[in-house]
């Protein structure tokens, strides 16, 4: 389509953002004398998963692109931090002054007075531990333990399975029970829903855990609502009574697996009557689900990340995922388990540096702690490296977190595409091109693909790519080495070697493992553990667990606060990307009985205090039936605008530490809520 005035184009690219499904797109831009404009966006059918539809949240990344708080010109501080008044600089000054507060804080304090602070979820494989790494390694900067999400689900999956690969989401079809644990595709990995529902339409049962009623769980032929944190307790259950029936696979877990009578033992104790009193789901319900899992072949178990986001979330993934094992539900097209399938990649390091192993290493749930020196061994953080991700909205204990951002002695950089709430604190934000003005690879742990993604539009205003960005830097500080890679083409191909991968992408922009896109586990995908078999109870996993592997931790609320508070994703924001364009105060949603309780009606005007030892949360109330009682819910990804205080559950949200893997417990929240006054 063609004008005298313009030219729309369509272009084939993919999305890297933080969701499994990693959906292939066509984007229609309008190119102008003005510049390139996103007139629209739709998936495609190169991934077959995708199927030719979007999410919402993609669908509506115009205004993310073109809207009013995308950041256009590298700019420095003027006033007092928080204030967010800003003045434009150009490049050369930004990157000398970053460059200069660097190396000042590494000449004066040490090197590990500079802190990186990013979080790689929402990129793709050329814009998280490339150019970057070798900037950080070489500086001898503290090491960022990203530990923020997938922690403890990642370290439960590598201490039973290795990098195993797990049952591809197409495959779901051919189920005759699914299970969905902790997860809501349908906000958070829309392309399952419709393989489910292929999947019930012929015959499949569907099984939903989860405290709310999410829509699949209103197809459910079966809904547990656990307490929040007690699902180590009902998996733990489910293993007892496998046992005690004999409806275990004996023969394979002799040839395939180490320590299942230890797992037995350990579960001996969790009896469905005491699982049921510690998780608030009736053993009727629990007897149910044994049946149905003990019976159905191929069963699969789509194990989502909110299992972990509480003080036993590690032991409760490890015993979700021992199941299949223990019950025979491997070696069958659509039997097993899925939880992420990034693991068939076998893909090296482009950063150009051996990562050093003595630094100082920060837990990023604890990043606030050690801003303020409540716990910082080593030198006090000096330089603060803001990029791919935005803490003050994502990081648990926003409160700590704040006071940290708002030192006047802290010379923090923000790097990103749209001025985040971080970045209101910042001393030099510097702009970043979005996916759509960059090239990438997008690798799906969902869907077992690699896109190429292409840039797309023109980059908006003066915004950089990280791997310009990251190169300049470490050019500037005397880093930079001969063998270095400096282009995208060159990270590419030191990132995906000589296995097939680089020629599959060459040919259609797309490339698939060499196991295939549809391995059957113990038939074509195996444990990448040594001697190729499952530990049911790791030595490495029970060392670090406070109570040992499967050791219970009891629930913390107290008569003050006695409420339960999540904060899931939902189907408006990928962490907190897009936090900007939801506008209007947020509304905690409440079960009916206990708002009752305190007076709260839910009316649209009402406005209600959320409120623990860490913090509040000041902002309206609805009444939702589909929560548990004792349970309430504040989006996850929320910005500060969206309450009446500048606060959100993040707030709310401790920063103590998951059983394995230094995991956040955001689902540890315990609060109290009130009406407060029109």
């Amino acid at each position: 389509m063609t004008t005298t005035d313009s030219t729309t184009h369509a272009h084939n690219t993919a999305c890297p953002l933080d969701c499994p499904d990693s959906c292939s797109l066509e984007v229609l831009v309008e190119s102008t004398a003005d510049g390139d404009r996103l007139v629209a966006i739709e998936g495609t059918h190169r991934n077959p998963l995708t199927a030719g539809f979007i999410c919402s949240k993609v669908r509506r990344i115009a205004r993310h692109v073109h809207g009013e708080h995308r950041l256009l010109h590298p700019e420095r501080r003027v006033g007092t931090k928080g204030a967010g008044r800003f003045e434009r600089i150009s490049w050369d000054e930004a990157l000398d002054l970053a460059a200069a507060k660097l190396r000042e804080a590494r000449d004066t304090y040490g090197a590990e007075s500079i802190l990186p602070l990013c979080y790689g979820g929402s990129n793709g494989l050329l814009t998280q531990d490339t150019a970057d790494a070798r900037l950080f390694w070489r500086l001898g900067a503290s090491r960022l333990a990203r530990t923020v999400c997938a922690a403890p689900t990642g370290r439960a999956a590598m201490g039973l399975y290795g990098k195993m690969a797990g049952v591809a989401l197409e495959d779901y079809e051919h189920a005759r029970l699914i299970v969905l644990w902790g997860v809501n595709p349908s906000a958070t990995g829309i392309h399952l829903v419709p393989v489910i529902q292929r999947a019930l339409e012929r015959g499949a049962q569907l099984v939903v855990v989860d405290p709310r009623r999410t829509p699949l769980a209103k197809q459910a032929h079966l809904h547990l609502q656990p307490r929040p944190g007690t699902d180590l307790p009902l998996a733990l259950a489910v293993h007892r009574e496998l046992f005690r029936r004999d409806a275990t696979n004996r023969a394979f877990l002799e040839l395939h697996a180490h320590h299942a009578d230890e797992l037995e033992r350990r579960a001996k104790e969790w009896s469905i009557e005491r699982a049921a009193t510690e998780s608030g789901v009736p053993a009727s319900h629990l007897e149910r689900f044994v049946d149905l899992y003990a019976a159905a072949n191929p069963a699969v178990i789509r194990c989502g990340w909110g299992v972990e986001r509480n003080r036993n979330g590690g032991s409760a993934v490890a015993a979700i995922l021992a199941l299949p094992a223990v019950a025979g539900k491997f070696g069958v097209r659509g039997g097993g388990y899925t939880l992420s399938n990034s693991g068939v990649w076998k893909l090296r390091s482009a950063a150009g540096a051996t990562p050093p192993t003595t630094t100082r290493e920060v837990n990023m749930n604890q990043v606030g702690r050690v801003l303020t020196g409540e716990h910082a061994p080593g030198p006090p953080v000096q330089a603060l490296f803001v990029y791919n991700c935005n803490p003050l909205a994502t990081l648990p204990n926003q409160e700590l977190m704040r006071r940290g951002l708002e030192r006047e002695d802290l010379f923090t950089v923000v790097f990103d595409a749209v001025r985040t709430d971080t970045a209101r604190y910042a001393d030099l934000l510097l702009p970043a091109t979005t996916f759509l003005e960059h090239r990438d690879l997008a690798k799906g742990y969902g869907a077992m693909l690699i896109h190429r993604v292409e840039p797309v539009l023109a980059p908006a205003g003066e915004s950089r790519s990280n791997v310009a960005v990251f190169t300049d830097l470490v050019a500037r500080l005397g880093l930079a080495r001969p063998e270095d890679a400096r282009d995208d083409t060159t990270l590419e191909r030191e990132i995906l070697g000589d296995n097939g991968l680089l020629a599959a992408l060459d040919a259609d922009g797309v490339a698939r493992p060499t196991t295939g896109a549809r391995p059957v586990q113990f038939v074509d995908a195996f444990p990448q553990t040594p001697d190729r078999k499952i530990d049911l109870c790791p030595e490495t996993l029970d060392r670090e667990a406070p109570l040992g592997l499967y050791g219970y931790q009891p629930d913390p609320a107290t008569g003050g606060f006695p409420l339960a508070l999540i904060s899931p994703a939902t189907s408006k924001t990928i962490s907190s990307t897009f936090g900007q364009l939801e506008r209007g105060i947020v509304r905690v949603a409440m079960h009916p009985d206990d708002a009752r309780a305190r007076g709260i009606s839910g009316s649209p005007t009402e406005r209600v205090r959320v409120w623990s030892d860490l913090g509040e949360v000041r902002c309206g109330v609805r009444l939702d039936a589909d929560l548990r009682p004792g349970v309430v819910f504040l989006p996850k990804g929320l910005w500060l605008h969206r309450t009446e205080n500048d606060a959100t559950a993040n707030a709310l949200a401790p920063d103590h530490l998951a059983d394995l893997g230094g995991g956040a417990c955001f689902n540890d929240a315990r609060v109290e809520v009130e009406r407060t006054p029109a």
